[in-house]
Protein backbone atom coordinates (compact mmCIF):
# COMPACT_ATOMS: atom_id res chain seq x y z
CA UNK A 1 0.00 0.00 0.00
CA UNK A 2 1.38 3.52 -0.36
CA UNK A 3 1.48 6.17 1.89
CA UNK A 4 -2.43 8.41 2.10
CA UNK A 5 -2.28 11.74 0.61
CA UNK A 6 -3.01 13.94 3.70
CA UNK A 7 -3.91 17.69 4.06
CA UNK A 8 -4.48 19.46 6.86
CA UNK A 9 -8.36 21.40 7.11
CA UNK A 10 -8.91 24.60 9.27
CA UNK A 11 -12.39 24.31 11.47
CA UNK A 12 -13.73 27.46 11.05
CA UNK A 13 -15.48 29.25 13.66
CA UNK A 14 -19.03 28.68 12.05
CA UNK A 15 -18.64 25.07 12.03
CA UNK A 16 -19.61 24.23 15.59
CA UNK A 17 -23.00 23.46 16.72
CA UNK A 18 -24.29 24.61 19.88
CA UNK A 19 -22.48 21.47 21.75
CA UNK A 20 -19.19 23.25 20.78
CA UNK A 21 -19.19 19.97 17.92
CA UNK A 22 -18.42 20.22 14.47
CA UNK A 23 -21.91 19.90 13.12
CA UNK A 24 -21.67 16.46 11.22
CA UNK A 25 -23.10 18.05 7.69
CA UNK A 26 -19.69 20.26 7.39
CA UNK A 27 -17.62 16.47 7.37
CA UNK A 28 -18.68 16.25 3.70
CA UNK A 29 -17.52 19.67 2.84
CA UNK A 30 -14.16 18.31 4.78
CA UNK A 31 -13.94 15.64 2.57
CA UNK A 32 -14.55 17.54 -0.20
CA UNK A 33 -11.81 19.67 0.29
CA UNK A 34 -9.89 16.56 0.89
CA UNK A 35 -10.40 15.76 -2.33
CA UNK A 36 -10.21 18.72 -4.47
CA UNK A 37 -6.78 18.91 -2.69
CA UNK A 38 -5.98 15.36 -3.58
CA UNK A 39 -6.72 15.97 -7.18
CA UNK A 40 -4.26 19.43 -7.82
CA UNK A 41 -1.53 18.18 -5.75
CA UNK A 42 -1.32 14.86 -7.05
CA UNK A 43 -3.60 14.41 -10.22
CA UNK A 44 -3.55 17.30 -12.03
CA UNK A 45 -0.23 18.85 -10.86
CA UNK A 46 1.71 15.57 -12.02
CA UNK A 47 0.46 15.90 -15.88
CA UNK A 48 -3.23 14.47 -15.95
CA UNK A 49 -5.57 16.81 -17.69
CA UNK A 50 -8.52 18.45 -15.11
CA UNK A 51 -11.81 16.58 -16.35
CA UNK A 52 -15.20 16.62 -14.83
CA UNK A 53 -15.85 14.12 -11.79
CA UNK A 54 -19.35 13.16 -9.63
CA UNK A 55 -19.83 11.45 -6.38
CA UNK A 56 -21.75 8.83 -6.85
CA UNK A 57 -21.83 7.49 -3.01
CA UNK A 58 -20.12 8.36 0.01
CA UNK A 59 -20.89 7.06 3.43
CA UNK A 60 -19.53 8.32 6.58
CA UNK A 61 -18.90 6.70 9.79
CA UNK A 62 -18.93 9.15 12.51
CA UNK A 63 -16.70 7.99 15.43
CA UNK A 64 -15.71 11.11 17.72
CA UNK A 65 -16.76 14.68 17.61
CA UNK A 66 -14.22 17.40 16.18
CA UNK A 67 -14.58 20.49 18.49
CA UNK A 68 -12.93 24.28 17.67
CA UNK A 69 -10.56 22.69 20.37
CA UNK A 70 -9.51 19.64 18.44
CA UNK A 71 -9.14 21.38 15.28
CA UNK A 72 -7.46 21.61 12.68
CA UNK A 73 -8.36 18.10 11.20
CA UNK A 74 -6.05 16.17 8.85
CA UNK A 75 -7.77 14.72 6.21
CA UNK A 76 -6.24 11.30 4.33
CA UNK A 77 -7.38 9.92 1.43
CA UNK A 78 -6.35 6.46 0.08
CA UNK A 79 -8.08 4.62 -3.14
CA UNK A 80 -9.66 1.49 -2.89
CA UNK A 81 -10.06 0.26 -6.06
CA UNK A 82 -9.89 1.64 -9.98
CA UNK A 83 -11.91 0.87 -12.38
CA UNK A 84 -13.07 1.89 -15.98
CA UNK A 85 -14.31 4.87 -15.49
CA UNK A 86 -15.03 5.01 -11.63
CA UNK A 87 -12.53 4.62 -8.84
CA UNK A 88 -13.48 3.94 -4.60
CA UNK A 89 -11.79 6.09 -1.96
CA UNK A 90 -11.62 5.94 1.65
CA UNK A 91 -10.78 9.04 3.86
CA UNK A 92 -10.23 9.34 7.08
CA UNK A 93 -10.63 12.79 9.18
CA UNK A 94 -8.28 13.29 12.24
CA UNK A 95 -7.92 15.56 15.19
CA UNK A 96 -5.15 17.72 16.23
CA UNK A 97 -4.29 14.67 18.55
CA UNK A 98 -4.16 12.02 15.69
CA UNK A 99 -7.45 10.59 17.08
CA UNK A 100 -9.78 9.56 14.28
CA UNK A 101 -12.73 10.99 14.17
CA UNK A 102 -14.59 10.12 10.96
CA UNK A 103 -14.37 7.61 8.31
CA UNK A 104 -15.81 8.20 5.01
CA UNK A 105 -16.11 5.63 1.94
CA UNK A 106 -17.30 6.60 -1.49
CA UNK A 107 -17.24 6.52 -5.09
CA UNK A 108 -16.03 8.57 -7.93
CA UNK A 109 -16.91 8.58 -11.43
CA UNK A 110 -15.79 10.36 -14.66
CA UNK A 111 -18.27 12.20 -15.96
CA UNK A 112 -19.17 14.17 -19.44
CA UNK A 113 -21.67 17.61 -18.62
CA UNK A 114 -22.76 17.64 -21.93
CA UNK A 115 -24.57 14.23 -22.21
CA UNK A 116 -24.57 13.69 -18.42
CA UNK A 117 -23.24 10.42 -18.46
CA UNK A 118 -20.25 8.45 -17.39
CA UNK A 119 -16.77 8.57 -19.47
CA UNK A 120 -13.96 6.32 -19.04
CA UNK A 121 -10.92 7.93 -17.13
CA UNK A 122 -8.06 9.04 -18.87
CA UNK A 123 -4.82 6.86 -18.72
CA UNK A 124 -2.98 8.81 -16.74
CA UNK A 125 -5.28 9.78 -14.57
CA UNK A 126 -5.77 5.89 -13.19
CA UNK A 127 -2.34 5.48 -13.63
CA UNK A 128 -1.70 8.26 -11.10
CA UNK A 129 -4.52 7.03 -8.87
CA UNK A 130 -3.17 3.99 -8.72
CA UNK A 131 0.23 5.27 -6.94
CA UNK A 132 -1.95 6.06 -3.66
CA UNK A 133 -4.06 2.38 -4.03
CA UNK A 134 -4.28 0.33 -1.12
CA UNK A 135 -5.34 -2.60 -2.85
CA UNK A 136 -5.01 -4.14 -6.57
CA UNK A 137 -6.11 -2.67 -9.08
CA UNK A 138 -9.75 -3.97 -10.68
CA UNK A 139 -9.45 -5.01 -14.54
Amino acid sequence: MSAPYSCEIQVRWGDSDRNEHVNNVLYAEYAQEGRVRFFRDCIIAAGAEPAAMVVRKMSFDYIRPVTDQTGPVTAELVILRVGNSSFALRQSLRDRHGNLCVEIEGVMVGFDPATERSVPLADRTRELLLQYSAVEVAH
